[in-house]
């Protein structure tokens, strides 16, 4: 059954539908729409684009376009627009559960912005981060957010020439990335180690992702600043983002007979793992070793005991890069934009007085 409907300008355009259902049929296709409404096919693409055209041949354009059912391609679209409409998405390192609610809260954010995510890890790894993220910008991704392992890198400063790029976390190497979400870590460090200072603890353990390759991360420079001015002996170890390897790490740190009366993780992941290890040793928290976070990932609040960790409002975070991103590929940047966290110390359970 085919029915007529009249659209903008009185112009009459078949509707196939049977009981609001459209009959099994191929595409409906640009040169259909173009038919229906007396147009040329390069007139009713530019009308659905919104250019070269008036706003009532645009408005007429796209009455028949939905009654007819047509829907743009996404590939054909995208040729047309210059755009893939998918916005790469590098995560450090998807075992730290933060960046996993980082990356899944940015793919839902993008979404109700008709843009995509393309999630890629780079598994803690810096060369694997390099290599993916050239491959991102190969694929013609419209913009790239990254929370990068490494972001001294010299490619960051060679992939900003190609598209927008926003980091989050750190400043990246060149100054000329789109945008930045980074964290106000001298004072996330100082209200961690402040209050772990107060408590009576003097003898601190800190476990960093920071690889070998990058030990200038602002967090962790801000450490041993920090360390200094509060009189704190500090023992560093690189662990990984995985619980069950920070374990591991954790472990070494905690066995010898002097071990830190407190360990400072500069993610909740890590301090997971840490968790795991006191229980490993049987040593009581916070009774024995105090546990400190840095995420204020939800998870945190729900361990035995909760975990003290900083809190960097995931939300906000989420909301700033996919801003950022979203403006400059769409032209509404208005130059270089630059956001800053500030931090929270949620004080729990997991810190106590340091044990006599």
């Amino acid at each position: 059954m085919i029915r007529r409907a009249e659209t903008a300008g009185g112009l009459s355009v078949p509707r196939r539908r049977v009981d609001g259902v459209r009959r099994g049929r191929k595409r409906v296709t640009i040169r259909e729409v173009a038919q229906a409404t007396g147009l040329s096919p390069a007139a009713v693409s530019y009308a659905l684009r919104g250019i070269r055209t008036s706003e009532e041949t645009q408005e007429r354009v796209r009455a028949a376009a939905e009654e007819l059912g047509f829907a743009a391609h996404p590939i054909a679209r995208a040729l047309a627009l210059g755009r893939s409409g998918m916005i790469g998405v590098l995560c450090g390192s998807l075992e730290d559960y933060w960046q996993q609610s980082l990356a899944i809260g940015i793919g839902r954010a993008l979404f109700g912005r008709d843009r995509y995510a393309l999630i890629l890890d780079a598994a803690g790894d810096p060369e694997r981060e390099r290599e993916l993220a050239r491959r991102l910008r190969d694929q013609r991704v419209d913009g790239l957010i990254v929370q990068s392992l490494d972001p001294a890198a010299p490619l960051w400063a060679e992939l900003a020439e190609a598209l927008p790029v926003v980091s989050i976390g750190d400043a990246l190497h060149g100054g000329r990335s789109q945008g930045e979400v980074v964290f106000d870590n001298r004072t996330g460090v100082t209200q961690a180690l402040e209050h772990l200072a107060a408590l009576g603890h003097r003898r601190i353990g800190v476990l960093t992702s920071t690889q070998p390759s990058t030990p200038d991360r602002p967090a962790d420079r801000y450490v041993n600043a920090e360390a200094g001015r509060l009189e704190l002996e500090v023992t560093s170890a690189v662990a990984s983002q995985s619980w069950t390897e920070a374990a591991e790490t954790a472990l070494e740190m905690l066995a010898g007979p002097d071990r830190p009366t407190a360990v400072f993780c500069f993610s909740d992941s890590i301090a997971y793992g840490v968790y795991a290890a006191t229980r490993a040793l049987k040593l009581h928290v916070p009774g024995e070793v105090s546990v400190c976070g840095y995420d204020n990932h939800p998870m945190s609040a729900l361990l035995t005991p909760p975990l003290t960790t900083v809190d960097w409002d995931i939300d906000g975070v989420v909301d700033a890069a996919v801003r950022v991103v979203v403006d400059a590929v769409d032209g509404r940047a208005g130059g270089r934009r630059r956001v800053v966290r500030s931090p929270a110390l949620r004080v729990r359970d997991s810190t106590g007085p340091a044990p006599r």
